[in-house]
């Protein structure tokens, strides 16, 4: 009785969310080419990014670490957009809301989905940078894999919020320079924010993409966590948690 009691007090069901998290991966698994592609990209990215540096290698260096707060963002943001507006699109997730499962079931239920999808690519790309290519960083490997993860999982968030307000996958794309792109520019990879316009470095506090580049940036350059990469990755985790809150919002029954 006491474990009913307290199912009812949470505001989602583990066992439909749970159930819907298997629901999406099978579905994801079915398309076995945007799966190996979704698994794949990050690591197709890094090789890319390599020969491009090839001559360089202190710039390999420098930038490797920080696209893994980046490329998970922007891969995440256009798998869970245009896989997200689909359900809408076709009614399925009207027709779940029919029964008796929250909001936050299904939403918590496409992020588990993801971020098993997420951990398997940040785990895939951080063995590939750090092994066969040489990227070489003073910090412990797994501290990359989880900018990998909290990159994607801020893609996934913002995937999802978008999806309620793009009629079709054309428009899901379209919102990606409006709402990703302009993070990507700002976020200190280019030019170190204390160089911008005080105007533009402004606006990059207020961008996630912003701390996970600079969380990467810690791990690369320091032996241990420092007290930054556990403010950074905090400050990343709650905007992801803040804007799947508000996406679950904009399910209506």
């Amino acid at each position: 009785m006491s474990g009913v009691r307290v199912a009812e007090r949470l505001p989602f069901s583990p066992t439909i969310t749970g159930a819907t998290a298997v629901r999406v991966l099978q579905q994801i698994s079915r398309d076995k080419g945007s799966t190996a592609l979704l698994l794949a990209i990050l690591c197709m990215l890094m090789v890319l990014l390599k020969l491009m540096f090839h001559d360089s290698e202190a710039t390999f260096e420098r930038v490797g670490p920080q696209v893994f707060g980046i490329f998970p963002v922007i891969v995440m943001y256009l798998v869970a957009s245009v896989s997200t507006l689909r359900e809408r699109t076709t009614g399925t997730a009207e027709r779940l809301l029919t029964m008796p499962v929250q909001r936050l079931d299904i939403v918590l239920g496409y992020s588990l989905a993801f971020a098993f999808l997420a951990l398997l690519q940040a785990v895939l790309s951080t063995l590939l940078s750090i092994g066969p290519l040489g990227l070489d960083i003073k910090g412990p490997a797994y501290l990359l894999m989880v900018i990998a993860m909290l990159g994607a999982l801020l893609g996934l968030a913002l995937g999802l919020l978008v999806s309620a307000f793009a009629r079709n996958e054309f428009q899901a794309v379209q919102f990606l320079p409006a709402g990703v792109l302009p993070q990507f520019l700002v976020c200190g990879l280019f030019v170190p924010r204390d160089e911008m316009h005080g105007a533009l470095s402004a606006v990059a506090k207020a961008m996630p993409m912003t701390y996970a580049v600079q969380a990467a940036g810690e791990a690369a350059t320091h032996t241990g966590i420092t007290g930054l990469f556990v403010r950074d990755a905090l400050l990343i985790l709650a905007c992801v948690v803040l804007v799947l809150v508000v996406s679950a919002t904009t399910l209506k029954r």
